[in-house]
């Protein structure tokens, strides 16, 4: 398992960094504070050693009894990392308690207390003050080395490192342990999904007992997995109907093929034969022509040819088409459209037609079909109404799908096999609409083709 490919590896270093960087601040807070601290109490040390020896030189120490007398003083320093000049105001020393062998430092002649640092091999510092004594101006110099601070400093920062290796270890770990545990309900997702295939479809996961957020995601993939079901059972009864609807007509024309052949027949004869076949070879193609275009209108490569079309004219050469389809039953087409839309002419003219010829092949007797158009709130609105047997409530919901026929029995020769209104829905989705249906016993059937206004048509 490489690491930048587990989720839980990622959450345990970003816990990690994210606790370096926390540990890291607050060390370098401390670092810092402990520095300011040191250094504060140094210069607060030099400046009472200061106050000191001029006490000492006030209360009536002269600065050749205090040389005679070192031990005074420097027990008063009382360690090996303290300075201390006592200067004249030639820059002559005086008295010097000096164990790090350093050079006199320069110093500005100044009022009060003074603080600097001094650089060399033995860092240092140095505060110096100058005062009268006997009438002469005396410079006393006060110094700490800054070696032992320094040590004292790199080894704190040194267990400071440490302490961070460490807690970025133990953070890793803890994030790694911390992930994994709450990961987990991820894992069992994951086992769950692994057992559903094509073959267990109905399976749904688990969502009891689960976080807020895996029960989100569970409800997804179980709305996903309804979907895909639904998908496969139509697409495996699209499979079912295709065979049954292609075995009708290669059954007919195997049958008269082999029937025709057991003898010798006459000219007219084949001819009659080669005939029928032709239909049935024309009712082939019309079926493939339809898969064809349900194929292309589900799964469209790219945006499809648009242009103002008329709708009155449209459904005026639709009328004309099956008006004497319409005359031999006694039927009359009715033309109530009117306006423009923005659409593929070619696909719009197939799904009116098969909506005319499915309310021909329905309706009844002597009743008229009327073919209107509105518009309504951003849409246009095509129906196509006729009188007839009403659909029942089962058949409703499924009248669009592929091979779908109300007759139980499917012994309709319908030109369009089954696929008609399927092509209907296709088109309307094909132009961002959709197609409905109402049938009632009375009022009739109504098919209502809902396509979108395009503006400024």
């Amino acid at each position: 398992m490489r690491i930048h490919h587990s989720l839980a590896a990622r959450l345990s270093l970003l816990f990690a960094l994210v606790s370096v960087l926390l540990l890291g601040s607050i060390g370098a807070y401390l670092y810092h504070t402990l520095n300011r601290e040191i250094a504060w109490r140094d210069d607060q040390m030099l400046r009472g050693r200061l106050e000191r020896m001029e006490t000492l030189l006030d209360g009536g120490e002269s600065i050749a009894a205090l040389r005679q007398r070192p031990q005074l003083y420097a027990n008063m320093l009382g360690n090996r990392d303290s300075l201390l000049w006592v200067l004249d105001t030639k820059g002559n020393v005086l008295i010097e308690v000096n164990p790090g062998n350093l050079p006199v430092p320069d110093l500005l002649a100044s009022e009060g207390v003074r603080l600097d640092n001094v650089r060399g091999e033995s860092p240092a510092r140095v505060a110096w003050q100058t005062f009268e004594q006997d009438g002469r101006s005396l410079t006393l110099v006060a110094g700490k080395l800054l070696d032992e601070r320094r040590q004292m400093l790199a080894a704190y920062r040194l267990r400071l490192w440490l302490a961070l290796a460490a807690g970025a270890l133990f953070a890793f770990l803890l994030g790694w342990g911390v992930s994994r545990r709450g990961l987990r309900p991820l894992r069992r997702l994951s086992e769950q999904a692994n057992r559903i295939d094509m073959h267990h479809l109905n399976r749904r996961l688990d969502i009891d007992r689960e976080a807020k957020e895996i029960v989100a995601l569970s409800h997804g993939l179980n709305r996903m997995l309804h979907r895909l079901e639904g998908g496969f059972s139509q697409l495996f009864r699209h499979s079912a109907d295709m065979a049954h609807e292609l075995r009708t007509p290669l059954t007919n024309l195997l049958g008269q093929t082999q029937h025709t052949l057991r003898r010798e027949r006459s000219a007219e004869e084949y001819r009659q034969v080669l005939e029928s076949n032709i239909e049935e070879y024309e009712r082939l193609s019309r079926m493939i022509d339809s898969m064809l275009l349900l194929a292309r209108t589900a799964n469209p490569l790219k945006e499809i040819p648009r242009e103002v079309v008329d709708l009155r004219l449209l459904v005026e050469q639709l009328c004309e088409y099956f008006e004497g389809m319409a005359e031999d039953e006694g039927r009359r087409l009715v033309n109530q459209s009117n306006g423009t839309i923005l659409a593929n002419r070619d696909l719009l003219r197939r799904a009116l037609a098969n909506l005319i010829a499915n309310a021909l092949r329905y309706g009844r007797f002597e009743t008229p079909i009327h073919i209107g158009t509105s518009n309504i709130e951003g849409w246009v609105k095509l129906w196509v109404h006729n009188y007839g047997e009403a659909l029942s409530p089962d058949d409703l919901p499924r009248v669009f799908e592929r091979f779908y026929r109300c007759d139980p029995a499917r012994t309709s020769l319908a030109n369009s096999g089954g696929l008609g209104l399927a092509i209907v829905r296709s088109i309307a989705q094909w132009h961002d609409g959709d197609v409905q249906v109402e049938s009632h016993s009375e009022k009739g059937t109504t098919f209502t083709l809902w396509l979108p206004c395009t503006p400024n048509v």
